[in-house]
């Protein structure tokens, strides 16, 4: 019996092979043939319709968007699509009416507008040479080979910007309270009290010392990673020519940082422009407007009181037509001539 079974068994498992292969070679013929090019372009398909979807579509949407004045939300079918079994129904995503760019004309005469474009420029043109200046002064000090126990002072240095930005808002509230912290000690010194949150003047240094000391540490590991690809070879030649301290750094570091800076420098200045978190917590934009950046004003006309999304769209594109421009001259000025 068992050589019986033995005997059969190869006969079964060929017979179970053979169908098997007329089975695949019969869909084979039924499926269409692809081209190696067009089986890379089946495989990564999944990618393009994500970012359609998610990246694309929203981008699209906001331009389009911000040429009409937003009613409300539509229950209207937009257009359908019939497969027979299959009936997909998109949605019209909104009441709009067409005012072509009489969102863009408003920003002309909207005082809020300009009031936030300059509160933001205002904090960028003193928070980021502030911050990159200590980020890179942090650098220099911790990329020095006298310096002992780096990797604590590094970690020290690097740990705000792993706070929530919420939560360490929500202390710099606290701390720059009329009976926080910060006025306690300086009672204790003899200094009067800072009106803090009341006065226009110091509200945006309160954001500007909250911001510069969450992103220093983060600017500093970016700077000193630049500093470490540096060629101790040319310090050396540097030293033979007798060049002191500040020509090697004038001369030798600050060329070789080039890059690293100008990329700190950009993505530091689009970060600013960003600004939310910090001024809607810690001062909600206030004293009268004192500390609101652009995109909390977006924000608060797209979501806050009555939805004005055309309008808060028309915003965003001007927004990012505006950091673009900045991003790209500083790129031009910063780069290799």
């Amino acid at each position: 019996m068992a050589t019986k079974r033995s005997s059969s068994s190869p006969e079964r498992s060929s017979s179970v092979r053979d169908r098997l292969r007329w089975a695949r070679q019969d869909i084979s013929s039924v499926l269409p043939s692809l081209t190696f090019a067009q089986v890379a372009y089946v495989l990564i398909s999944p990618f393009f319709f994500l970012f359609g979807l998610f990246l694309l579509f929203p981008v699209v949407y906001t331009i389009y968007l911000s040429f009409f004045r937003y009613e409300g939300v539509s229950g209207d079918t937009l257009f359908f699509i019939d497969f027979g079994p299959f009936f997909i129904e998109f949605p019209q995503i909104a009441e709009l009416t067409f005012i072509g760019f009489g969102n863009y004309s408003r920003m002309l005469g909207d005082g809020l507008f300009w009031q936030s474009m300059y509160n933001t420029t205002y904090i960028l043109l003193i928070q980021v040479p502030i911050m990159i200046g200590l980020a890179l002064a942090l650098a220099l000090a911790l990329n020095a080979g006298f310096v002992r126990f780096k990797g604590v002072f590094r970690t020290a240095v690097a740990l705000p910007v792993s706070a929530n930005i919420v939560a360490y808002s929500t202390i710099f509230l606290i701390l720059f309270n009329e009976t926080g912290f910060i006025n306690y000690m300086l009672t204790q010194v003899g200094i009067e009290p800072v009106e803090w949150m009341r006065s226009e003047f110091w509200a945006r240094k309160t954001i500007i010392s909250a911001v510069t000391w969450r992103w220093t540490g983060y600017n500093m590991i970016i700077l000193l990673a630049g500093l470490q690809t540096i060629s101790t070879q040319l310090y050396e030649a540097a030293e033979i020519d007798g060049a002191s301290r500040w020509e090697k750094f004038r001369y030798v570091t600050l060329p070789q940082l080039r890059p690293v800076l100008l990329f700190v420098v950009v993505l530091s200045t689009i970060g600013t422009f960003k600004l939310f978190a910090e001024p809607y917590v810690i001062t909600g934009g206030g004293p009268t407007n004192a500390t609101i950046t652009i995109v909390q004003y977006i924000y608060e006309e797209a979501f806050v009181g009555s939805p004005n999304l055309g309008y808060a769209s028309a915003l965003t594109v001007v927004f990012v037509a505006i950091v673009s421009v900045i991003s790209i001259i500083q790129i031009k000025l910063g780069g290799d001539d």
